[in-house]
């Protein structure tokens, strides 16, 4: 007669459903772990700040000389080639000006050559006694006059013909119209800003805490992440780090020379290049806020 073993092992006697709950709980166990590993190594070789925005070139347009507003060529947000018209001034006076001007100078350049003929003749005549020496002398200061003068009215004429051509105010490089602020018609004072030029190039400005500089390097790499485009990233390099932090380079540093100081962590912004794929990217418009994480480890 046989008889079944009386042990069994005792996994065996455990129930199916305490078998799952088990393993789920191992297996929850190890994901747990592995997400723990990977945050501390994360943290450990990454650094991130989302006091972070998009900078680019802003290029302020304002007219060298005073008058009206005779055209208006571009319209907000309009994309400009570099040397493109902008806006005409009235230039009728500066035309006058710039006549004047060639008038003078054609006057003074007559009175220079009657001069050095004169020079001329009395050095003839001086050869011979026919003249004194006094009367050469005093042709010799009216040629080195009319000279002067031939200078002074030629400066003149091309400081008109600068002024005249100041009168068509033109974009000193490629971008976009921002912030335009002039009509047909109205009167501008010289330097008055009338627009703006964003030029295409983008990179970010990030402000990270002092505490987080320590192992930071320029040529680092940077995951970017801009709040106006969550479902895109961005790749970039840490180009370089201010020498100085944001507040002491504020209008009004603070003062620290006082009884009641209190430490508190600076920022220090770190200009961050992006790739060359997304430093054009014209969706980045200058000022948008955005998250930065810098691989310190590399």
């Amino acid at each position: 007669m046989t008889t079944e073993p009386k042990k069994q092992h005792w996994i065996k006697s455990i129930p199916m459903s305490k078998k799952r709950v088990w393993v789920s709980g191992v297996v929850l166990l190890t994901v747990g772990l592995g997400f723990l590993v990977f945050y501390i190594i994360f943290a450990l070789t990454h650094v991130s700040t989302d006091d972070a925005f998009i900078e680019a070139h802003v290029i302020p347009i304002s007219p060298k000389v005073a008058s009206h507003v005779s055209k208006v060529l571009v319209d907000d947000n309009q994309e400009v080639k570099d040397g493109e018209l902008l806006v005409e001034l009235d230039a009728r006076d500066y035309e006058a000006k710039l006549l004047m001007t060639k008038a003078s100078l054609e006057s003074a350049e007559a009175e220079r050559a009657q001069a050095a003929q004169d020079v001329e003749r009395y050095k003839k005549l001086a050869e011979n006694d026919e003249v004194s020496k006094q009367q050469l002398d005093k042709a010799l200061l009216r040629l080195q006059t009319a000279q002067a003068q031939v200078a002074k009215t030629s400066a003149d004429n091309e400081q008109a013909s600068l002024q005249l051509s100041y009168t068509r105010i033109s974009t000193p490089a490629r971008g976009q119209v921002t912030r335009k602020n002039v009509e047909q018609g109205a009167y501008l004072q010289v330097g008055q800003a009338i627009m703006a030029i964003v030029s295409p190039e983008r990179w970010v400005i990030a402000n990270f805490k002092e505490t987080q500089l320590t192992h930071m390097r320029p040529g680092q790499k940077v995951n970017i992440r801009v709040d106006a485009f969550p479902n895109m990233h961005y790749k970039g390099i840490v180009d370089s780090i201010q020498r100085g932090t944001g507040a002491r380079f504020s209008l009004l540093p603070a003062e620290n020379a006082t009884g009641n100081y209190i430490k508190v962590v600076q920022r220090v912004p770190v200009k961050i290049v992006l790739d060359a794929g997304s430093k054009t990217d014209t969706r980045l418009v200058p000022g948008m806020s955005v998250d930065a994480v810098v691989n310190i480890s590399s």
